[in-house]
């Protein structure tokens, strides 16, 4: 039988003032391998691989987020679902604001749709996915690649890509505690000042100049916001300390990686090694471990093989 090979990339999303319509691709991916089985066998079936060491902490049950997307794409084309398996190569930490419940929605969705002949288009399945997910800053990207701002105009969806210039380097910072997308909602306020959606519409609109140029004064005025960071920052022991070693080590600045608890710098080139050793430095002194990254924007988006 055919197996669909589907990856993904992880993503970051706000990026500062983007709130929940901004986000980018990165260069570390999950890979889900659907093969179908005979009719005897099990609906589905999931055996878990990988660097992530949330690995083996995934259950193979049918609420699993992948195999829910799954069958959500059947139930909406109006085919019988097939008996599954589906191997997973998972390098994407979980909860972590990083984008992993994005892949699984992104890499079922795109699953399915291939195993059945494509019958939608790639604007259809972002639509799910948008569906499934609740707002658009991860699972766009993370479909189409690249720095992506999703607006909703008269229930439609428009979406803006955003360049972004190879010498601004990502760096995450990846923590070994989770923080649920859940709790990180819960601390924000209902209503907001004009003066902080003043602040914020500022931001927002010099980001992407700031992303396109490489211009640093850009860059360092942008990365910052008054609609969630402030009150997320409460949520990451040793916030502060990290955001400072960061930029005292040449980053440009630094923002929670969708609702944390990663934390992601912007930096030139020749500074990200130093940028990366720091914020882990800065951590430790809290006890607590960080993993880091120095990544690039993934241009690619999610890719479908047949193997």
């Amino acid at each position: 039988m055919t197996t669909i090979q589907v990856k993904v990339p992880a993503t970051t999303a706000n990026i500062g003032a983007g709130f929940d319509c901004l986000g980018a691709a990165l260069t570390l991916n999950n890979t889900f391998r659907f093969t179908p089985t005979d009719a005897e066998a099990k609906p589905f079936s999931l055996e878990v691989t990988g660097a992530a060491v949330e690995a083996n902490k995934l259950d193979a049950d049918p609420d699993n987020l992948l195999y829910v997307a799954f069958k959500y794409l059947y139930e909406k084309i109006g085919q019988p679902i097939p008996n599954i398996h589906i191997a997973i190569d998972l390098n994407v930490p979980l909860s972590r604001g990083l984008g992993s419940s994005a892949t699984a929605i992104v890499g079922g969705l795109v699953g399915a749709n291939t195993l059945a002949g494509s019958p939608l288009k790639e604007p259809e399945v972002m639509q799910l996915a948008i569906e499934l997910e609740g707002h658009p800053d991860n699972v766009v990207p993370a479909l189409l690649g690249g720095c992506q701002l999703s607006v909703n105009h008269q229930q439609k969806w428009v979406i803006c890509p955003w360049a972004w210039h190879k010498a601004v380097i990502p760096v995450v910072a990846i923590p070994d505690f989770e923080l649920s997308t859940e709790e990180s909602r819960l601390v924000l306020p209902q209503q907001y000042a004009r003066a902080q959606a003043i602040f914020n519409a500022s931001r927002l609109g010099l980001l992407p100049h700031g992303l396109a140029q490489n211009h640093p004064d850009y860059l360092r005025a942008s990365l910052d916001d008054q609609i969630h960071q402030p009150y997320r920052k409460n949520l990451i022991v040793g916030y502060d300390q990290v955001q400072q070693a960061a930029i005292d080590a040449g980053a440009f600045g630094m923002v929670i990686s969708g609702a944390g608890p990663t934390l992601l710098a912007l930096t030139p080139p020749d500074n990200a090694e130093q940028v990366a050793q720091s914020m882990a430095t800065a951590w430790a002194k809290f006890k607590i471990n960080a993993q880091t990254k120095v990544l690039a924007i993934a241009s690619e988006g999610t890719t479908v093989q047949k193997i």
